[in-house]
């Protein structure tokens, strides 16, 4: 039996009057690679932000590897995120950091590693996501692309359990996609490592997991492997795999 890596139970959350997410449940399994895929609104970035307890459910549980994040205090949950790599959307790195200080970013930060030691292990890194003699750079100089698996590089580089991919091929070329996809494929061999990824892109998301949730208007209206996918007659699914405006999913819900 596959053991949980994260288990969301019965989320809820408010924004004032607003309900972003109702009721949201799924689990991914250690070790898989899960997509939760939605449209822009959907309550994506919201679902993410509680999962690495940037926010706090108003009703409902979320598990990391057996823990329930939503119990513990400040410093609890600090040691829980750090077994979290996170890729954001526009890979965020900062700009007056060199590639480097992006990279390295943590162990300047949190460790007493000596700068020697750090560039080492950030060079092995870049490697791993086959950029090399980048250090020294910064971020402005290097192509969309190669900023993604920068991003990527910061997040792996301590060995986190878990790595979130927030929109990953947002803003690339298609060539810039294709690499991207095919580093994080590896990866994902390499470390064997639990990974969800978010986004819109439903064809790049299918080509990285087995497994996905769809969420829509702040609820799961799916989720199973892709054959389940393929087969199933909720209309709502079936318009967004054809990318077609005409069905039941209006504008009020993306």
């Amino acid at each position: 039996m596959d053991s949980k890596m994260i288990e969301v139970k019965g989320v809820t959350k408010y924004f004032r009057e607003k309900k972003v997410l109702e009721g949201v449940n799924f689990s991914v399994n250690s070790g898989e690679t899960f997509l939760i895929i939605g449209r822009s609104g959907a309550g994506k970035t919201v679902l993410l932000k509680n999962i690495i307890g940037l926010l706090a459910p108003d009703e409902g549980q979320i598990l990391i590897d057996g823990v329930d994040i939503t119990k513990l205090d400040k410093y609890e949950l600090e040691q829980v995120r750090l077994q979290f790599g996170l890729v954001f959307q526009g890979s965020a790195l900062f700009d007056f950091l060199t590639i480097e200080e992006n990279v390295g970013f943590y162990f300047y930060q949190h460790t007493k590693l000596s700068r020697a030691d750090i560039r080492q292990k950030v060079k092995a890194t870049l490697a791993l996501v086959g950029l090399e003699k980048i250090e020294d750079l910064y971020p402005y100089q290097l192509s969309g692309g190669m900023r993604k698996r920068v991003a990527i590089a910061r997040a792996i580089i301590y060995n986190p359990k878990i790595i979130i991919y927030d929109e990953p091929t947002t803003g690339i070329d298609p060539i810039a996609v294709d690499k991207v996809v095919s580093l994080i494929e590896d990866l994902h061999k390499h470390f064997s490592i639990t990974s969800l990824v978010v986004t819109h892109d439903l064809e790049v998301g299918l080509k990285l997991a087995e497994r996905l949730a769809f969420l829509l208007g702040g609820k799961i209206i799916f989720e199973g492997d892709q054959q389940e996918l393929e087969e199933t007659k909720d209309a709502r699914v079936k318009q967004f795999i054809k990318g077609s405006s005409a069905g039941p999913i209006k504008e009020m819900e993306v």
